[in-house]
């Protein structure tokens, strides 16, 4: 193993899984100061005039990206002996070694007559004086430059941690404005990190709880515009929509998507009784999957579909209950102090995120999914609906402040409970979630 990829080993801070291939071995790091690894991102070649601009704005992104998971620390470009100012130069690794660069990218940009660009990346162990992998080319437009460089930063982020990257996902949340006795709302859906903000919906209705499918193409979400909350389905790219099958007298909501797509899980009130059902979307026909007095919400599957974890009051307090796709028997599994509620099911399958309130505060935490190793996360006067991004390692969130404005905003925290960070907005936001990677 490089030095890199050594000293990387010791930045990932999430627990691994033990598989048949590593037995009961798990790495997991949740103590001590991480110490960032630095690398080097020279300013991307423009390789022809009209690339100029472009490439200096890419190369800025890639270098935000990485900063911004806490384990990345890029070396200023003042202290660089060396400068690239050809794609295909050979690297002088001993300038970069010199200013302790574990890690340098070299890129380029180019535009073609049409307007098309091109750009193209490589990664260097410096001290190894090898490339990690080789070089990639990603081909796009001009209007779609940071998606081109969230790619690059996800594949350099994938070669040195060993795991898949984020950069290159959607968050679709609720855009509040006004007063807190008056606040609107309206979907919208931005790039992970706040910017290309579009508004999906008007704010004429109070919207809520917005999910993607596991294509990132449709979003579940729920509306109040009939007066009742009910369940719509919204296409992404076109921005139709159609509200799901319900009976008259129910309110619909919580809803959330089957790993399939073509399944939905949510819950249904009717006659005073909140139950979780699954319907199928294309044909309307539901089932009933609990039938309880109690107040069962918030289902979330597993990514395997085979199971769904809940939050209900049944045994007198608002805790964790994990089912069968098609129901059955739940066992519980949150037995600390305090209130449990939204769950939501890691993508890696290993780790369940909620909401707990416990001793006058609001947490983000992280349980197994037998409900072993809790650990909270957070700690606020109002923290609420976790949502994971595309690889399972960050988790982002809802925070309100204290006050009588009340306002909302989005946070996002590693799973370690490191590298806590709010994410700007254009003005207050709450119920985000993470779609999967950009395809």
């Amino acid at each position: 193993m490089t030095r890199l990829l050594t000293l990387l080993a010791a930045l990932l801070v999430f627990a691994l899984p033990a598989t048949a291939q590593n037995g009961p071995l798990r790495i997991e790091i949740t103590e001590g100061v991480i110490e960032p690894l630095p690398f080097a991102n020279p300013a991307f070649v423009a390789e022809n005039a009209a690339a100029t601009e472009l490439a200096q704005n890419i190369a800025r992104v890639v270098s935000d990206d990485l900063i911004g998971t806490g384990l990345f620390r890029e070396i200023p470009p003042s202290a660089f002996i060396s400068q690239i100012t050809s794609f295909n130069s050979p690297v002088q690794f001993a300038d970069w070694r010199a200013i302790n660069a574990q890690a340098l990218i070299s890129g380029a940009v180019s535009v073609g007559s049409d307007g098309s660009v091109a750009v193209k990346f490589r990664l260097y162990d410096v001290f190894a004086g090898q490339e990690l992998g080789e070089g990639l080319q990603f081909n796009g437009t001009q209007a779609g430059w940071r998606r081109m460089a969230h790619k690059v930063a996800d594949a350099v982020y994938s070669r040195i941690t060993g795991e898949g990257g984020y950069f290159d996902s959607r968050v679709v949340y609720v855009a509040e404005t006004g007063p807190k006795d008056d606040r609107r709302k309206r979907l919208a859906i931005m790039d992970y990190d706040g910017a290309n903000v579009q508004y999906l919906t008007d704010s004429n209705s109070i919207v809520l709880a917005p999910r993607f499918s596991p294509t990132g193409d449709r979003i579940l979400y729920t509306s109040y515009e009939s007066g009742f909350p009910r369940i719509y389905v919204m296409d992404v790219a076109s921005v139709g929509r159609r509200a799901l099958p319900t009976q008259d007298g129910t309110m619909s909501f919580a809803p959330r998507f089957a790993p399939d797509g073509n399944t939905v899980v949510y819950s249904l009130t009717t006659g005073g009784n909140t139950d979780i059902y699954r319907m199928d979307v294309s044909s309307g026909n539901a089932s009933r999957l609990t039938s309880t007095p109690s107040i069962e919400t918030a289902p979330s599957f597993s990514p395997d579909g085979s199971r769904i974890v809940f939050e209900s009051d049944r045994s007198g307090t608002q805790q964790l209950y994990i089912m069968g796709a098609n129901g059955g028997e739940p066992q519980r599994i949150s037995f600390g102090q305090g209130r449990y509620g939204t769950p939501v099911w890691s993508p890696r399958g290993d780790l369940i995120a909620f909401t707990k309130q416990s001793k006058g505060r609001f947490h983000i935490g992280v349980m197994r999914t037998d409900g072993s190793e809790e650990r909270l996360l957070t700690a606020s006067f109002l923290d609420e609906g976790p949502t994971w991004s595309p690889n399972g390692r960050v988790i982002m969130f809802t925070r309100e402040t204290q006050g009588e404005a009340g306002a909302a905003s989005l946070y996002s925290v590693d799973i370690s409970g490191r590298n806590l960070k709010q994410i700007r907005t254009e003005g207050g936001a709450s119920d985000p979630a993470w779609s999967p990677l950009q395809r």
